[in-house]
């Protein structure tokens, strides 16, 4: 009986950290896509802007602030590069 309590307690503590893990992305994709969408207001190419903003805010967890410049702000950010070694974040 002694043995009933601790095993039925871990298996609440997993099935609710796995119903909280969607939640969690969701709100994470919900900061990139907002951030994103605020750097890149001003971009010439708006969906190329946001896709690749998008793919290094879900890395860096992290979007530097205006629509240009201040990379400083988010060093992880700043320092990606693409296959050419260019910056790969907008």
């Amino acid at each position: 009986m002694k043995l009933y309590f601790p095993l039925l307690l871990l298996c609440f503590l997993l099935l609710g950290s796995s119903l909280m893990d969607p939640a969690m992305a969701q709100a994470k994709s919900k900061y990139c896509s907002d951030k994103c969408s605020s750097r890149c207001a001003v971009a010439g190419v708006q969906d190329r802007c946001i896709k690749y903003c998008g793919i290094c805010c879900e890395e860096c967890k992290c979007v530097p602030s205006g629509t240009y410049g201040n990379k400083h702000e988010c060093p992880c950010y700043r320092d990606k590069k693409n296959k050419k070694g260019k910056p790969k974040c907008p």
